[in-house]
């Protein structure tokens, strides 16, 4: 590929040009030229991102203007005054001037009737090289046509002024819906980039009737496609990294009439503690050329890994191309599934490793969006703590809730969906206590539940949050199935479901006006409030 560049005046950048669409040898190259990163054994590149080593949600905004103002959940978007946003543009259009920039040219999305021209601008080699992974490269034709919608520019060395620029540090994220521009300052976590391309195609596509999610997809040989809801540590790219089944996509997706289609070209896995038995596909990544590892440690002598050592991060991560899994889908599209699982890493030691969901249970789960912090995870966290992340993604939800829920709510009726509640965290008692879910038992309910044989299964009805949960699956240890009889004391445990339960109810609370009596009903019964009068 040659060497091309633009010249970057058309945004207002003065002397500044950009290398554009450069392969991935020559990032590689570029970025350990510029002594960005270093070569482990086996070819990855690692990288530090110093000290953010994870999104940094509280210094996101949109910019609130007469196109975004009735259309924005501003409940959970932080607002950003258009001058504040012009004074910032200015300040990083400055910062550029004379700098050696980097462009790749992509799409977000691989359906050709929904996808996302997007521009990106970035200051480092190993962002470009992480972009072209995570996104869709175009073919020779469709750049030659190629007409950006959107253009996202990061810049890790700027540093915001609050004062200045209306944030809250030196760290920004910006979104600009009417201007299609989306800045990223003073942080070099590389998922800002990959998540901000998230946010818009969550407030582009469902005015399209097209259900956007954060999820993973993987069909079976019988078209029988799987959606996996799912926050961070729950288990969404591990469990659909299958074997026995083609990868459509680890964490984004669409979901429209003509089927289910992946945001993305690439996975951004985390690496922190990852086995190579449990997890050979992903595993495999951490010894191939191409592959971008973030914050994890390796020796300076040997370039050998240790994915043990979270001393850089507990979120540590890995980017490569889908092609780096076996058996990975080439075009990223597949039909409308049969199965919804929505994933939970329930740190109370309550939930069952498998439950059944009807579509309003399905809504209610959806809109609540539930998992846990564990002891150790982050900073003052001693003890299992819930996390409610509406529709498993509310940070990159610009839109009502309800939005996204009642667009799923018609996919699942529409499509005929089976939807299913899987605990991936603890049984036999609380994080600390009892142990965590083994994962081969995991994947067995989940391949009964998607080869359609756990449907035939006698079910009992959880007493605490109302849902069907098998009473016996072949290959797996019923003892497990009844999570209040994995307890050594089980007065403890129903103490337990009860507060968890309140939880729910009390997070979902601010849903209650947006959604009917029948999902409102859907909510865990031994702590349902009685209707306000």
């Amino acid at each position: 590929m040659t060497d091309q560049r633009i010249d970057l005046a058309y945004l207002g950048v003065v002397g500044a040009q950009a290398r554009c669409n450069l392969g991935e040898a020559v990032l590689y190259q570029e970025a350990v030229r510029r002594g960005e990163g270093e070569i482990a054994n086996g070819g990855p590149l690692v990288v530090k991102t110093g000290q953010h080593t994870g999104r940094s949600a509280k210094d996101k905004f949109t910019v609130r203007d007469e196109e975004s103002d009735a259309a924005v959940w501003w409940d959970n978007n932080a607002a950003l005054d258009p001058a504040a946003f012009a004074v910032l543009w200015n300040d990083m259009k400055a910062h550029m001037a004379g700098k050696e920039l980097f462009v790749q040219d992509l799409f977000g999305g691989a359906d050709p009737t929904h996808r996302l021209p997007v521009r990106v601008v970035t200051e480092l080699a190993w962002h470009n090289l992480f972009i072209r992974h995570l996104l869709r490269v175009p073919d020779d034709a469709e750049r030659k046509a190629f007409d950006p919608r959107f253009t996202i520019v990061n810049l890790p060395s700027f540093k915001a002024d609050p004062a200045r620029h209306g944030c809250r540090s030196e760290t920004v994220i910006a979104v600009n819906f009417a201007e299609r521009l989306v800045l990223i300052g003073g942080t070099s976590y590389a998922g800002e980039t990959k998540k901000s391309v998230f946010t818009i195609l969550n407030f582009l596509l469902p005015a399209k009737g097209v259900l956007p999610m954060h999820c993973s997809v993987n069909v079976g040989a019988r078209n029988d496609a799987a959606v996996f809801f799912g926050l961070s540590g729950t288990g969404k790219t591990t469990l659909s990294a299958d074997p026995a089944r083609t990868l459509i996509g680890d964490d984004e997706h669409g979901w429209s009439d003509d089927g289910l289609f992946n945001f993305e070209g690439g996975c951004y896995a985390k690496m922190i503690r990852l086995s190579a038995e449990a997890e050979p596909e992903i595993h495999a990544t951490t010894k191939m050329w191409g592959t971008v590892l973030e914050n994890v440690v390796m020796d300076p002598v040997t370039r050998e890994l240790d994915l043990d050592d979270a001393s850089l991060a507990e979120n540590s991560r890995g980017a490569y191309p889908l092609s780096a899994i076996p058996n990975a889908s080439a075009t990223g599209r597949c039909g409308q599934p049969k199965n919804v699982v929505m994933l939970t890493c329930d740190a109370f030691g309550v939930m069952p490793p498998i439950a059944k969901l009807t579509p309003e249970q399905a809504m209610y789960h959806f809109l609540s969006g539930y998992t846990a912090k564990v002891a150790g995870t982050e900073k003052g966290v001693t003890e299992p703590t819930a996390t409610f992340s509406t529709c498993f993604g509310a940070p990159f939800m610009p839109r009502h809730p309800s939005v996204y829920g009642e667009l799923l709510r018609e996919r699942i009726a529409a499509a005929g969906v089976d939807c299913w509640l899987v605990n991936t965290g603890w049984t036999g008692g609380a994080h600390g206590v009892g142990r965590r879910m083994p994962i081969a038992a995991t994947r067995a309910l989940l391949n009964a539940a998607l080869d359609g044989s756990l449907k035939t299964a006698e079910f009992r009805r959880d007493s605490n949050f109302g849902f069907d949960v098998p009473t016996a699956v072949p290959g797996v240890d019923a003892a497990i199935l009844d999570p209040r009889g994995t307890w050594a004391d089980t007065a403890a445990y129903d103490a337990q479901a009860a507060k968890l339960a309140a939880m729910f109810v009390d997070n979902f609370a601010k849903f209650e006006d947006h959604v009917g009596d029948d999902i409102r009903a859907a909510a865990p019964m031994t702590a349902v409030r009685e209707p306000a009068e």
